[in-house]
């Protein structure tokens, strides 16, 4: 199965440069290129791709408000943030728009590709550094859940196992990494993950983060 990928970047030679690489890649293929935040959405919205390539500054509606649209607009549609910019401004405001991963414009091309492939999947994709720091301050700030976010958590009807998976997630580990805490396979973390993400109606693996945040699991950072 090919992932159908939109480019949204106002520099044609970013987008020529991407598209360059993602349709030389097999089970890859770019389905359209938007200049503008307002091309992306539309754009969006006609073709329906897998994943999004968001840039954040671009004439007009910018890329942020663009990817608030999508989710809103086409909660399928998954969208990667890949930008030049890093601050924690920019970060929380992606993921309060709804995007299901941040890259810098310097992640090399195999962690690119790879990043396509994750939240085509479903999963959501934000450097561990980002996801310990950025996200914990982002979760411990009021008034900042993500647009997309549905009520507080209930944990109620999580087992114990789910309640400790939920922490750990919360904490920024990655499934290897879990596994490897429990004693358990990745296969059987993976598991776990898709139920909470059900359990608790999350988008995302981000979304999770958030959530063992909100229920006080993992305390935010300070």
């Amino acid at each position: 199965m090919t992932i159908r990928v939109l480019l949204a970047d106002d520099q044609p030679l970013v987008r020529a440069g991407l598209r360059l690489v993602v349709d030389a890649t097999p089970g890859l293929a770019v389905v359209g290129e938007a200049a503008t935040g307002t091309q992306a959405v539309a754009l969006a919205r006609e073709l329906a791709p897998d994943v999004v390539v968001m840039d954040i500054r671009m004439p007009g509606v910018d890329g942020i408000e663009a990817t608030r649209m999508i989710t809103v607009e086409s909660p399928e549609v998954r969208v990667i943030v890949l930008t030049t910019f890093d601050t924690d401004t920019h970060v929380h405001a992606s993921l309060q728009a709804g995007a299901s991963g941040f890259l810098v414009k310097d992640t090399d091309l195999d962690g690119f590709l790879g990043a396509l492939r994750v939240v085509a999947a479903g999963d959501a994709l934000i450097a561990p550094a980002i996801t310990r720091r950025l996200i914990a301050e982002f979760a411990g700030r009021p008034g900042t859940a993500p647009t997309y976010a549905p009520p507080a958590p209930d944990l109620a009807g999580l087992t114990a196992r789910e309640h400790e998976m939920l922490t750990l997630v919360g904490r920024g580990l990655s499934n290897v990494e879990i596994a490897d805490h429990l004693g358990i396979g990745p296969g059987t973390v993976k598991t776990h993950v898709r139920n909470l993400l059900a359990e608790l109606g999350a988008r995302d693996r981000v979304h999770l983060v958030i959530a063992a945040y909100d229920a006080g699991l993992v305390a935010p950072a300070r």
